[in-house]
């Protein structure tokens, strides 16, 4: 069992660190589900080079791409200029509001005339862009390319974010779920431990909010959560009511009901969810439901804030001293949990015990989530041969371990670690900057999070578009400015998620959420 309390001591920290890599070397696919195939082989680490794309000549070959226009443009445009060089293709790179790229893609390829030759998207897209029969196969192409290393990949990114029913359509590049980030000299002072429950945090939260953090003389925030509508940010929401929600593993699932499609929204775990989501804000900024994603960053590492929640972008952010006010004073653990979670029998909220949380930590039931997994290539199947050839190569590139063992080092690509190697050997996050015991507590945290038993996985299933980033964003947003009651929210979303499942059909909707958590 772990010892939370003495969670900043060297000992616990290696012993974390151990007990991650023993978990990924046997498997990093998640615990009663069949995304780790029986044979699968756990590569050893990669060769610092890898084979050298002038292999292959574009000349005259124009790709076309399209991503989100923050950190993930930022990312993808990083190793453009080098592959041109090499390759003589030319890459042209469009970002777009988040909000925007699921809509674009779905009206450009659906279309006669596809603008967009790849993309990089969020793995929860993939199903309705396969179904559609927008995407390209793949399995070929990675099955014979050496110098992309796919067992080095960790399974959960291969089988979860790349492959769909024994088909791969993308690559990775990025390795994304939640974790919490405070401030190790904060706590440390005030004799605190790191949140264990969310009602630690938020009384973390409530200890330094009007406080000066970072010594410019002006009071800071106990919490900057993201929540500013269409910009995913309630993926915090669902990081806060997993715990609630699900107790028994993985394969319980935290959407729905998997007998019934009922979805787990209307409850009393839910609405304590809605509540803390809402009483952070008391510890956030002024217009707390206006602050968006980059913005929430930028007050943690300049040392505004005492407590985040994030995905794996603050680590390496937290040592860019071109902005960081916080070198060696960022620590990283697992999402809070709880004492209680959701008897879904009788509707209420029971305590833990053996029984009901049979893999809680200390009585207390973690469920951390795995929110996007990490954004990934595709190819539009619509493209000519020479291009589709051409993006492959530029996908197999960025993801290769030469480039992205350095990228998911740097925070302003928006890439966090994903690969095997990159979680075995810490050199290369000592050398951009990390001291030591700051890149074994990063690599820890997400190991610790990432070999759960009761990780909670995206709602990878048809229209998921539409439930959580359309009516679930819109109901909450609404719930933040106080146009809906908590009891009103709940009942909109469970009606809308009702009708959407309706439509699209009950037992098929039902059978691609069974088959996401691995139920078949």
């Amino acid at each position: 069992m772990f010892n939370w309390q003495n969670f900043r001591s060297q000992w616990q920290r290696t012993r974390y660190y151990l007990i991650f890599l023993a978990a990924i070397w046997l498997s990093l696919g998640v615990p009663g589900c069949s995304f780790s195939p029986p044979n699968s082989q756990t590569a050893s680490s990669p060769q610092t080079t890898q084979s050298n794309p002038t292999a292959q000549r574009f000349d005259g070959v124009t790709i076309n791409a399209i991503t989100h226009d923050e950190a993930i443009y930022t990312g993808t445009k990083r190793h453009i200029a080098e592959f041109e060089a090499l390759t003589g293709a030319k890459v042209n790179l469009t970002g777009v509001p988040f909000k925007n790229l699921y809509t674009i893609l779905q009206n450009n390829w659906s279309g006669q005339n596809s603008k967009y030759d790849m993309a990089v998207i969020l793995p929860q897209w993939l199903i309705d862009f396969i179904n559609a029969g927008y995407l390209e196969d793949l399995t070929a192409r990675v099955k014979t390319d050496a110098a992309l290393r796919w067992e080095d990949i960790a399974p959960i990114f291969r089988n979860v974010s790349a492959t769909y029913k024994g088909h791969i359509y993308s690559i990775p590049l990025d390795g994304d779920f939640h974790m919490v980030y405070y401030r190790t000299d904060l706590l440390k002072e005030a004799g605190l431990t790191p949140p264990e429950t969310w009602e630690q945090y938020l009384a973390i939260a409530k200890r330094f909010h009007g406080k000066d953090l970072n010594g410019d003389g002006k009071p800071d925030y106990g919490s900057c959560i993201s929540k500013r509508a269409h910009e995913n940010s309630t993926s915090m929401l669902i990081s806060i009511a997993t715990p609630f929600l699900q107790s028994q593993g993985t394969t319980q699932g935290a959407f729905f009901d998997i007998d019934t499609m009922k979805p787990l929204v209307n409850n009393p775990a839910f609405a304590k969810a809605l509540d803390i989501y809402k009483q952070t804000m008391d510890y956030g900024v002024p217009q707390d439901q206006n602050l968006g994603g980059s913005k929430a960053r930028e007050l943690f590492i300049t040392g505004r804030c005492a407590l985040t929640i994030d995905w794996g972008d603050v680590g390496p952010l937290a040592i860019d001293l071109s902005v960081s006010k916080v070198m060696d004073k960022v620590g990283a653990v697992v999402t809070p949990g709880t004492t209680q979670v959701l008897d879904r029998q009788t509707n209420k909220l029971v305590a833990c015990d053996k029984f009901t949380c049979p893999y809680a930590i200390g009585g207390v039931n973690h469920a951390p989530y795995a929110a996007n997994v990490g954004w990934t290539g595709v190819i539009n199947a619509k493209a000519t041969a020479k291009v589709k050839d051409a993006a492959y190569a530029y996908l197999s590139y960025m993801s290769q371990s030469a480039q992205s063992s350095v990228d998911v080092t740097i925070g302003a690509t928006g890439f966090n670690p994903y690969r095997m190697s990159q979680f075995e050997n810490s050199d290369p996050w000592i050398k951009s900057g990390m001291s030591s015991e700051a890149a074994n507590n990063y690599l820890a945290a997400i190991g610790v999070s990432l070999n759960s038993p009761n990780i909670v996985l995206n709602l990878s299933i048809p229209h998921n578009q539409q439930y959580q980033f359309e009516v679930l964003d819109a109901v909450v947003s609404d719930f933040l400015v106080n146009k809906l009651t908590r009891e009103k929210a709940m009942q909109q979303i469970e009606q809308k998620w009702e009708q959407i499942t309706n439509t699209v059909g009950r037992e098929s909707q039902k059978s691609a959420y069974r088959s996401s958590l691995g139920l078949g």
